[in-house]
């Protein structure tokens, strides 16, 4: 079945189809003078005979206090005031945790009572721990996702204050419509002395950045993966609930944790 990504907005935020594995991949750029602190990442839908459809492009942002990446529909595009805007990905001080933003408006920075539908939504959350290993093992990451109704539209979180925040939920365990994920644990190859996962064949280097979302009750299922193919090529595939917004941004979170284990 062939994924209608005409309108570039709105299937951004689409959940996946079920039953349809969306597969991507990323391309890092560090052409240019700062590229190399700040490259621009490319996501494209990976169609069949090799064709590529462009989706998202995301950058860190400069001067800016924690990493703070702009998300964007149009690859020439990354500015925050752009028509093209579509959602950002923020980290804590720490660089530990990182949430998702779509494009609405930052309830901090508005005074008037704005109709709660222009408020943005959170989209994603994500925390690295470190491991027992410190860093030399596989990290642990954690995504919070907000849940689906029953008609398997993703729930709208738009908090107007810290204690509503994705992070704010799931640390006081109020995870109620709220989905919590898992990278997969990978377990030790003694051949390859290193800790693998099975990708089938979508990543064909191994690299402490790969990896695989799951959900705790069903392991089998792979909510989202990624890993590197290349120098600066990566395969991204996520699955239903996830969108591509909610799934590029976690892959760009783990280009930027401090916890990496590099």
């Amino acid at each position: 079945p062939l994924i209608d990504v005409d309108d570039l907005e709105e299937f951004a935020v689409r959940p996946a189809p079920q039953g349809i594995t969306v597969k991507c991949r990323i391309t890092r750029d560090k052409k240019g003078m700062d590229r190399g602190m700040y490259p621009t990442y490319y996501l494209h839908l990976e169609r069949e005979h090799g064709k590529k459809v462009f989706l998202l492009a995301g950058r860190k942002r400069k001067k800016s206090k924690t990493s703070n990446y702009l998300i964007s529909i149009d690859p020439t595009d990354l500015s925050r005031g752009g028509e093209s805007f579509i959602g950002k990905l923020r980290s804590n001080l720490m660089g530990t945790k990182f949430t998702v933003y779509d494009n609405g408006v930052n309830p901090m920075k508005t005074t008037s009572s704005l109709e709660a539908s222009t408020l943005r939504q959170e989209l994603a959350a994500i925390c690295y721990e470190t491991n027992v290993l410190g860093f030399k093992g596989p990290r642990k990451m954690s995504v919070i996702i907000p849940g689906m109704n029953m008609d398997h539209e993703r729930v709208s979180i738009r908090p107007r204050n810290e204690h509503e925040t994705l992070l704010a939920r799931w640390q006081n365990k109020n995870t109620e419509s709220v989905i919590e994920l898992h990278n997969k644990t990978p377990v030790w190859n003694d051949d390859t002395q290193s800790y693998v996962l099975n990708f089938h064949g979508r990543v064909t280097q191994a690299s402490v950045k790969n990896f695989q979302i799951i959900h705790d009750n069903d392991p089998d299922y792979i909510v989202m993966q990624f890993g590197r193919v290349a120098e600066d090529v990566f395969t991204m595939d996520y699955n239903y609930p996830m969108c591509a917004l909610q799934a590029f941004s976690i892959a760009l979170s783990s280009f930027d944790s401090k916890l990496a284990c590099e």
